[in-house]
């Protein structure tokens, strides 16, 4: 009970400081001082940015390396970028593909198909053009969700998955306990959400990160600047929070989802201070291979809070044979 008032003064917080701040621009995505005159951030050498158009929406997707296939797919709060400081390992095993998901970024932002099952059909589709047909994937937060569509909808498309520190909408008990207690699954779920973030997109992230968070300031300059930057560009926060907006669809879907479970190995990727007492349990109600990692000293942005650990792992459990 406690936990959950503290949540809801953190966002009652956060909602004061962006009125105070200035005048709430409705309608269209406006820019604020971090965006869109500030240039988007440079992929580790070897990589490069590309674009495509799949499933009826363009994709922005950097890619780099050699060897199978590793599709990685971002979260909220984050976007390619948050795979930054894996890259140039990864990229030495594998041929390494970071899209930013519809609805944030460089990529589109219709105003539907934020289902979670229809973006992975956005990327299923971005393999396919690329030439890939058997790929590893993991997905972090609001990309584990999509992870996780994916490999359901394509199971012989996927020869292993990660899925790492969320849950799945509609996939019992967790879900309901975990979002009773997540104030910011109703807020952003919220039509008008996007709209009053709107222009505040920097003043919004850098109090939310830190709520879900274990270590103090994960983030370097350079990854709060991208990461504010691909949220204030004009519909990114609208797009995003529309992810939200579609937990009710997703989780009927997932309902009938895991009623065939996955077969490919799953490595269940969680933080010590968030998913890591839940997830593998959740994983296995959807998969019959789980093998669990607990990422430690770590909350929810463990790529930047425990970045050797989960480059350890995962490198661990996909070039396992």
């Amino acid at each position: 009970m406690k936990k959950t008032v503290k949540l809801l003064l953190a966002v009652l917080f956060v909602y004061c400081l962006m009125m105070l701040s200035s005048k709430i621009t409705f309608g269209a995505e406006t820019a604020n001082t971090s965006s869109p005159a500030v240039k988007a951030a440079n992929p580790p050498a070897g990589f490069s940015h590309h674009y495509a158009t799949v499933n009826g929406v363009k994709i922005h997707y950097v890619t780099g390396g050699k060897g199978a296939p590793l599709l990685l797919v971002h979260g909220f709060g984050q976007n390619w970028y948050m795979w930054n400081r894996l890259l140039p390992e990864l990229s030495k095993h594998f041929t390494v593909i970071a899209p930013d998901l519809r609805g944030v970024g460089e990529s589109g932002k219709p105003k539907g198909g934020y289902d979670k099952k229809t973006m992975a059909v956005d990327l299923h589709e971005l393999m396919k053009k690329l030439g890939y047909s058997n790929i590893n994937l993991a997905g972090h937060d609001i990309g584990l969700m999509v992870a996780y569509a994916y490999a359901a909808q394509f199971p012989n498309d996927v020869k292993k998955l990660a899925l790492m520190d969320a849950l799945l909408p509609g996939v019992e008990p967790v879900w309901s306990s975990v979002k009773a207690g997540a104030w910011w699954f109703g807020f952003f779920g919220m039509p008008q959400s996007g709209e009053i973030v709107s222009g505040k997109a920097g003043l919004f992230l850098t109090n939310f990160w830190p709520l879900v968070g274990y270590v103090k300031n994960p983030f370097t300059d350079a990854e709060k600047k991208e990461f504010i930057r691909a949220y204030s560009v004009p519909g990114g926060t609208t797009g995003a929070f529309a992810w939200f907006g579609a937990f009710p669809k997703d989780a009927e879907d997932n309902v009938k989802l895991m009623q065939t479970k996955l077969t490919m190995p799953l490595l269940a990727m969680g933080s010590q201070h968030f998913a890591a007492p839940f997830l593998a349990d959740h994983s296995k109600l959807v998969a019959t291979n789980v093998t669990e990692s607990v990422i430690k000293n770590s909350g929810h942005w463990i790529v930047q809070e425990n970045t050797a650990q989960v480059q350890k792992d995962l490198l661990d459990f996909f070039l396992n044979k």
